[in-house]
């Protein structure tokens, strides 16, 4: 199912102004970008694939902002879009929250998850990575 034209349209536009944004490290601006953007998604929203890259989007600004609250909600969220529990970014940014918010357990469970996705493609992406690899490593849940 597509979007009608007007509406996809808008939040095209509307996430293209946030990309700007966010790559410009004005974070805030993105996120109320982005925001707009799913608030024009019609309901049920979470049935939409532009929720699931919204909402991840929004939660790694907030992530940027080091307001990790609000970046995990964010992040969760995307995980009940279209292809959000396959993608290994969303686990990783969970994992980096939860570890940051002292919820070691779940922080492992979710970097095991992002690794289980896609190897360590998406640590090696980030130059703070290999802190997060050696966490799994640690716990010898990979090798290393």
């Amino acid at each position: 199912m597509n979007l009608p034209d007007r509406i996809y349209e808008s939040i095209t536009l509307l996430s293209e102004e946030g990309n700007a944004l966010y790559d410009d490290s004005a974070f805030e601006g993105a996120i109320s970008k982005w925001s707009q953007a799913l608030n024009l998604l019609p309901t049920p929203q979470a049935s939409w694939e532009a929720f699931t890259w919204l909402s991840a989007s929004i939660g790694d600004a907030f992530f940027q902002l080091t307001q990790y609250p609000k970046s995990l909600e964010n992040l969760k969220d995307a995980l009940n879009g279209p292809d959000g529990l396959d993608n290994s970014f969303i686990h990783y940014r969970i994992g980096q929250c939860q570890l940051l918010l002292g919820f070691d357990e779940e922080a492992i469970t979710s970097l095991l998850k992002a690794y289980m996705l896609d190897g360590d493609a998406v640590f090696k992406a980030d130059p703070d990575g290999e802190v997060y690899l050696q966490k799994l490593k640690a716990q010898h849940l990979i090798d290393g």
